[in-house]
């Protein structure tokens, strides 16, 4: 399970815009892969109120890799497009794994 911080930019004092919320778990016996989701629930800015919903395999061990975004609600009711996951070794740490979402939407 999780519930994280969701930021504009990657360091921890950048200003909140929501919470990452969903599940995971490992999905792969050969390599790390994990089945993931997520909802991106935005609490600022022009789309509080909206989620966006991302439901895919996550290959954990590459630094960059696409997840699907299934759907949403809200300002993103019926969205569908991807998101480029980036693990950003450099600055994380023991306490804080930081997670770059580069996200592409088509909504109405």
């Amino acid at each position: 399970m999780m519930d994280n911080l969701l930021t504009e930019e990657q360091e921890l004092t950048s200003k909140k815009v929501g919470r990452a919320q969903g599940m995971f778990g490992l999905a792969s016996l050969e390599d790390r892969g994990m089945v993931m989701l997520i909802n991106l629930d935005f609490t600022e800015g022009e789309f509080a109120g909206s989620t966006l919903s991302m439901l895919g395999r996550n290959p954990i061990q590459n630094t960059v890799r696409e997840l699907p975004i299934v759907g949403g609600t809200g300002g993103f009711r019926f969205a569908r497009g991807y998101a480029i996951a980036k693990s950003l070794w450099d600055i994380s740490t023991s306490e804080h794994f930081i997670v770059e979402y580069d996200v592409y939407v088509s909504h109405p």
